[in-house]
């Protein structure tokens, strides 16, 4: 998870204290994984195999979109994987979003 912890946002302090004890990125990130490969829903997430419910990896998940975790991991991955030599470009789309301009927008 090295490339993955250098991306993660600490967690932030509370200032009141207490309370429970933050799960894991390790956790959470297999977890996300987890629902991302399956199909799964994150209330279908097997609490008993990943030790935190679906509600806790759904927020993280939340947490680190808004902050554009995945955006940056996939980009260090690209650029190790063409470091190495590894990306066979030949073999790459190019995706785009159209949007309709409402009231004659630019």
């Amino acid at each position: 998870m090295g490339i993955v912890e250098r991306l993660v946002p600490e967690a932030p302090l509370r200032p009141q204290g207490g309370g429970r004890r933050r799960h894991g990125d390790r956790e959470v990130l297999a977890a996300i994984v987890f629902v991302a490969t399956s199909g799964c829903t994150w209330q279908q997430l097997p609490t008993a195999s990943f030790g935190l419910s679906g509600a806790t990896a759904h927020r993280r998940f939340s947490e680190w979109s808004k902050v554009r975790v995945w955006a940056k991991l996939h980009r260090v991955v690209l650029d190790e994987l063409g470091t190495r030599g590894e990306l066979d470009w030949t073999r790459c789309a190019i995706d785009s979003v159209n949007t309709r301009a409402l009231k004659r927008g630019t």
